[in-house]
């Protein structure tokens, strides 16, 4: 368990739509996380399943569940087990590959998400760690790779004027009302990244605040 959770009561099981909290609970979570990321429901996803993902997501409505967080739906949202069916309906390209190496980012429960329109590609690979909780390891996003310290909450800002001074004022926001362990600055060809891995949860306040004022961050 990562030195996040203090307790087993940081990761117990939600309210969700089973059979599995991290097979399928976890996963909506992982498919909320690259909804999230891509701005909208992505067209085309191709997911690659590592390890016991790759075993028994058929199982465990690990494919319903990844499908179901594409198109934003919460864990125990009933149309969660009819979410490929709807993807399809939506015309949205879903494809599950079931891979037999190692998890690149070292955990059996690894499901990544590559995301396209066209236009652009974003990666997420994540992993379901337990009662629904998840950790997002690597990102690529606007073409720079991202390695957030995993566990969640993750803000990341990305600055199109590539302006100090607005990278200034959402570190002055995020001390006073969502204090950072860790800051990263990366520079795409389009905008500086900063990505802000989050001591405690963010209360839903808190998120539509930072999402409201700084249109361009995503808190994860």
């Amino acid at each position: 368990m990562s030195n996040k959770y203090k307790s087993v009561f940081d990761i117990i099981g939600p309210i969700m739509i089973g059979p599995s909290s991290s097979h399928t609970a976890g996963a909506v979570q992982i498919g909320r996380i690259a909804n999230k990321l891509f701005g909208k429901i992505p067209p085309k996803v191709t997911v690659h399943y590592y390890g016991s993902f790759a075993q028994t997501h058929r199982g465990h409505g690990t494919d319903y569940a990844i499908a179901a967080g594409i198109m934003g739906f919460l864990p125990h949202d009933s149309r969660v087990p009819l979410a490929p069916r709807i993807a399809r309906q939506q015309g949205i390209d879903l494809r599950f590959v079931e891979e037999s190496g190692d998890s690149p980012i070292h955990h059996p429960n690894t499901a990544i998400l590559v995301m396209t329109d066209g236009n652009k590609q974003i990666k997420v690979s994540g992993c379901s760690i337990g009662g629904g909780a998840v950790e997002i390891r690597e990102i690529n996003l606007e073409g720079v790779e991202i390695l957030p310290a995993g566990p969640l909450p993750i803000v990341i800002f990305r600055d199109y004027s590539k302006k100090m001074a607005n990278a200034l004022a959402i570190n002055d926001d995020l001390e006073q009302k969502a204090p950072f362990s860790r800051r990263q600055v990366l520079r795409a060809p389009n905008c500086d990244i900063y990505v802000y891995d989050i001591q405690n949860k963010m209360q839903p306040a808190t998120v539509t605040y930072f999402e409201e004022k700084y249109p361009t961050a995503i808190c994860l």
